[in-house]
């Protein structure tokens, strides 16, 4: 039986677009996932609000997606794709193994939610059982998730809570969200509430830390 060449690629690769911020990170993935055979990175991107148009450009079979872009946050952009592109399927990458960001990442129709550390032979097996239409969730993540309930904060309390990240005043919260000022003071009352926290800023991180922002 004759061996199969170096440079064999089946007729049809998997197509691939890769979100991730870093630079560096993102290069020796798309290098890495390129060298499988059957793999190919149809497109980059290094911000969430460049996403939907270079999936609508490119056509990917499978995104792979950062939760933390400036931007939009990939879960923010798996909702978009599904409306989107709805035959793109959407594997969501983090180092943040989260539950309430593994919730978040099923309600926007993701299949598959991974922990960035793992090795590149693994993210290439979850693109293609993803492209199989299997749900690829880490093995921590899923024994964790059972115990992670729904966020606790409306739609409107996590947008002021994501723009009061800079340090933001109210009035600047305000103009940026159309607002009014007391709609952002209510909105940062009911969050710090919610999070059992003493401050906006605290509310920011426990947020964080829930995977709700």
């Amino acid at each position: 039986m004759d061996e199969m060449p170096q440079d064999y690629r089946p007729v049809r690769s998997v197509r691939v677009l890769l979100a991730e911020d870093q630079g560096m990170t993102r290069g020796a993935l798309a290098l890495l996932l390129g060298m499988e055979p059957d793999i190919e990175v149809v497109a980059q991107a290094g911000a969430g609000d460049e996403i939907v148009a270079a999936a609508l450009t490119h056509r990917p079979d499978v995104a792979l997606l950062d939760v933390e872009l400036p931007g939009r946050s990939g879960l923010d952009v798996a909702a978009d794709l599904r409306e989107e592109c709805p035959d793109c399927r959407v594997l969501i990458l983090t180092t943040s193994g989260r539950p309430g960001y593994l919730r978040r990442a099923m309600e926007a129709g993701a299949v598959g939610f991974l922990v960035k550390d793992g090795p590149v032979e693994e993210l290439a097996e979850a693109v293609r059982r993803a492209l199989r239409g299997e749900t690829v969730i880490d093995p921590a993540l899923a024994a964790s998730a059972p115990s992670a309930g729904p966020s606790p904060l409306t739609g409107r309390e996590a947008d002021v809570l994501k723009a009061s990240v800079d340090g933001a005043t109210v009035a600047d919260i305000a103009g940026r969200l159309r607002l009014s000022e007391s709609a952002v003071r209510n909105c940062l009352s009911a969050a710090i509430g919610k999070t059992g926290t003493r401050n906006r800023m605290e509310a920011v991180r426990e947020a964080r830390q829930q995977g709700w922002l």
